[in-house]
Parts: C-alpha cells; sequence; structure tokens
C-alpha cells in the first residue's frame, strides 16, 4: 500500500512513513531533530496511517482523488453490497467526509434558510448528530442545478469544519456535536451559490471567495475561526471578462514545490499561487476565463487546471485545459505554461489524474483521456448522462458517478476497458469517499456505505 502512495504521489519531497516504519534500525538511526522537522511533512504528504484510514477532505485527504485502498467492490446496486443505507433531509451536494468512526455531509432545506450538518456512523448507517448550523429569514441566489450546501467539509480528530460559501463557516466539536465557533461576516456575491470547499493546512483553515463583486483567500485559527491572513486577488484581469463571470467555484490545491508549499487557486480570470502559511502571492497567470469550477490538479511536479468558458469572436464557446510548471514567481505566462488546448465548454467535474494520464468528463456527455505529458488525446467514449462529481482512482480503477445515479467503473489505462456500470436511486452530484474497503456514495436523498458483504 504504502509503495503505491510513493508511485502516486511523486510531489513529496520529504521521507515517506514507510521508510521511517521500515524496520526498527533504521528509526534508531534518525535523531530526533530529523523527527521533528519532518513530521509535518508525513501529516501532509498523506502517506501515514491516520490518513489512509480516513477521507478528510474534498476528493481525499490530498484533495487528489487518489484513494490509498487495496480492494473496494467494483459492482452493487439497491440489493446487493449495500452495508447500509441512511436517508438525508434536506438537499446538499456536499460530499462525505470521514474521520474514525464518523462520517459528515452538511445539507440545506430547499428553500436555503436553514443549513445543517449530519453525522452518521461508519460502521452501523446510525445518526449521531443532526446539526441546524444556521438558520436565516432569507436565502442567497443560486443556480437551480446548485445547492445550498455544495462545499465539502474539512474534517480532523475532534473537529468537524463546515463551510457554506457566503452563508457562513464553523468548527464543530466532533464528540457532542456542539458549535465551537461560527464566521458569518465572510461574504462574495456567488450569484449562482457556493461551491469552494475548505480545507486544513497546519491551523489555518483556508478559504476560497470569488464572487462577481469581491475575490479572495482567506486562512482562518482552525481552534478560534479569527483570521489569520486575508488576500485579494489582482482586479484588473476581472475588468476584462463579462461581470457574470468574474465568479468561481474553485477549491485550491495544495502543493510542494522544492520544498515550499504553495495553495494552487484557479479563479475565472486568474490562477494564482500563494504561500498557505501567509497568503503571500507567489506567481501568477491571468487568462480571462469565465465562471471556473474545476479545481486544479498536478502530478510529478506539474500542476493541471482547465479554465472556464471562453468566446471566440462573440459566439464560440469553449475552455482550456493548461500544463504549468509551478516552480516560478511573478507572472509565468510566458515561461512556465508547458501546454494549453481546447476543451468542451465549462467543465464541472475536476479530472483525476494517474501515471501520466488523465481521466475526466466533460459538460458534453464524454468520457476522456488525455496524455498529461502531451495534451494529447488518448481516448474518448461518448455517454448517456451528465457526470457532475468527480472521479476517482481506487484500486487500479476510476470511478465516475452520474446525476441518474449511475456508477461507470473502468481500467487505468490507455485503452478504455470498461468493468461495470452500476445504478443507485436517486442522482450523484456528491463525489464518494474511499476508504477501508468501502465506497461512502451520497445520492441527493441518500447516503450509502458500499462494502461487500
Amino acid at each position: 500500500m504504502l509503495k503505491l502512495l510513493l508511485k502516486h504521489k511523486k510531489q513529496i519531497l520529504f521521507f515517506n512513513l514507510a521508510v521511517l516504519t521500515n524496520t526498527q534500525a533504521a528509526m534508531k538511526r534518525l535523531s530526533l531533530r530529523i523527527l521533528i522537522l519532518i513530521f509535518p511533512a508525513m501529516l501532509y504528504s498523506c502517506s501515514g496511517p491516520v490518513k489512509q484510514e480516513n477521507w478528510t477532505h474534498f476528493r481525499g485527504s490530498d484533495l487528489r482523488a487518489i484513494a490509498a485502498v487495496e480492494h473496494v467492490p467494483v459492482t452493487w446496486d439497491e440489493e446487493t453490497n449495500i452495508a447500509w443505507k441512511v436517508p438525508i433531509h434536506g438537499r446538499g451536494w456536499s460530499s462525505p467526509v470521514v474521520y474514525g468512526d464518523q462520517v459528515w455531509v452538511t445539507t440545506a432545506n430547499r428553500e436555503g434558510t436553514e443549513l445543517s450538518a449530519v453525522c452518521v456512523d461508519f460502521g452501523s448507517g446510525r445518526i449521531i448528530h443532526d446539526i441546524l448550523v444556521f438558520s436565516f429569514d432569507d436565502a442567497i441566489r443560486k443556480h437551480d442545478i446548485n445547492s445550498f450546501a455544495s462545499p465539502t467539509p474539512a474534517i480532523e480528530e475532534g473537529f468537524v469544519y463546515v463551510h457554506y460559501g457566503s452563508m457562513g463557516t464553523a468548527c464543530i466539536n466532533t464528540a457532542d456535536g456542539s458549535v465551537v465557533w461560527t464566521r458569518t461576516d465572510l461574504e462574495c456575491n456567488h450569484i449562482q451559490g457556493p461551491g469552494s470547499s475548505a480545507f486544513l493546512y497546519n491551523d489555518l483553515l483556508i478559504l476560497h471567495y470569488e464572487g462577481v463583486d469581491v475575490r479572495f483567500l482567506v486562512g482562518l485559527d482552525k481552534r478560534t475561526g479569527e483570521t489569520v491572513w486575508k488576500t485579494h486577488r489582482q482586479e484588473e484581469p476581472y475588468e476584462a471578462i463579462p461581470w457574470i463571470g468574474t465568479k468561481a467555484y474553485v477549491t485550491p490545491l495544495l502543493v510542494n514545490v522544492n520544498g515550499r508549499d504553495m495553495i494552487i487557486s484557479n479563479g475565472s480570470a486568474i490562477i494564482n499561487a500563494f504561500d498557505p502559511g501567509t497568503g503571500e502571492e507567489i506567481w501568477s497567470i491571468i487568462r480571462g476565463a469565465e465562471s471556473t469550477v474545476a479545481m486544479p490538479f498536478e502530478e510529478d511536479g506539474i500542476v493541471y487546471f482547465e479554465t472556464g468558458f471562453k468566446v471566440h469572436e462573440g459566439r464560440d464557446r469553449f475552455s482550456e485545459m493548461w500544463a504549468v510548471d509551478p516552480d516560478g514567481r511573478g507572472d509565468i505566462a510566458e515561461t512556465n505554461v508547458l501546454w494549453k488546448k481546447r476543451i468542451p465548454p465549462m467543465p464541472l467535474s475536476t479530472p483525476v489524474i494517474i501515471d501520466g494520464l488523465i481521466y475526466t468528463v466533460d459538460a458534453s456527455r464524454v468520457m476522456r483521456c488525455f496524455d498529461a505529458r502531451t495534451g494529447d488525446d488518448v481516448w474518448e467514449h461518448r455517454l448517456r448522462s451528465q457526470f457532475n462529481s468527480s472521479p476517482v482512482y481506487a484500486a487500479g480503477k476510476i470511478y465516475f458517478s452520474s446525476t441518474r445515479g449511475e456508477t461507470i467503473v473502468i481500467e487505468q489505462g490507455r485503452e478504455l476497458n470498461i468493468v461495470a456500470e452500476n445504478k443507485l436511486d436517486g442522482e450523484i452530484w456528491a463525489t464518494p469517499a474511499f476508504l477501508r474497503n468501502s465506497i461512502i456514495l451520497r445520492t441527493d436523498s441518500h447516503l450509502y456505505r458500499i462494502a461487500e458483504i
């Protein structure tokens, strides 16, 4: 298992936990000073046993949608390989997060005036907590396909952090369900509702806000909720695109470049790298697209991202996929872009990259595989349904889930090989969690634990 992680997470520049635990003799040779220096990196790398056993953020503990599992089910339906199924009230597209024996999701009533967090027991499916976190007299505006509870929580031992965009953020004690702190003063005009998920970095909870009025990232003290840093994006790039397109719903990615941690955040008009500890801007690329949704992804030290849509000569709408070397400072548009290519407009799901191949489903209902080195097409396959949930790699296979409740499972590789097509009742908008030989999958009405029975 640890060898698999090493193979697929080459961005980690520090010792892997496997090195530390390989033999007792190796442990004795390491000085206490070295252990202290590399321990934070081990936590960040997600190669330690704690994060292998948990799924703490959107697209996994390291935000990369690569599951550290040896085996998970390939086939299921409503009668087969269902360990439990529990109804979740309201409506929410947030993805499940898992720590220990707790699974958390957020949800909202249809009117968007009541925002809740629900905790389910991993083993039994029993509801542990059902907490009304925020209530309002009036709801914000959102798009019909969005929900008021789309951002995914972040979780760690003892605390879960739930985020509803401009409507509020809260820290909840996972033991008793009490609310530790809340913030409702961080605001932007989402127009279409919230979408960016929270993530943890050391003692910070990092949030992304990009509306049609203001655009900023903020690092909060995770214990108190107080602002540690707040960084606004450059304004000038947004003046070149229509007002309605100056928004984004992305979740930033955390990467390590030559020993330095960076947040990669692709807004609608510009992509930036920031220092996660201070919020300092490291580099930027102005690309002038609109309404970005998919988050960045990374492999072998190269960062990839998809733009929102662009318009050519007033009528031809398209998006682009870019490959960027993140080792730079300042404006790196002319020096660090390795390739870019046109793709169908408005990708809503985030691709997964594994062993030099990029897998995704675009808004035109086509499953695609690209060569990460060149951007060349490897294969494509037309689908019947819309796939807005992000794909996940697990145990040599890639799982794609649709808004019709389907999950298509394919083999990883340069040839398309569909292994299984599964169907559950309802719609799937959330990205599943893969851990402990199980899949935690959320539909629009229920939460499932899928496991071989």
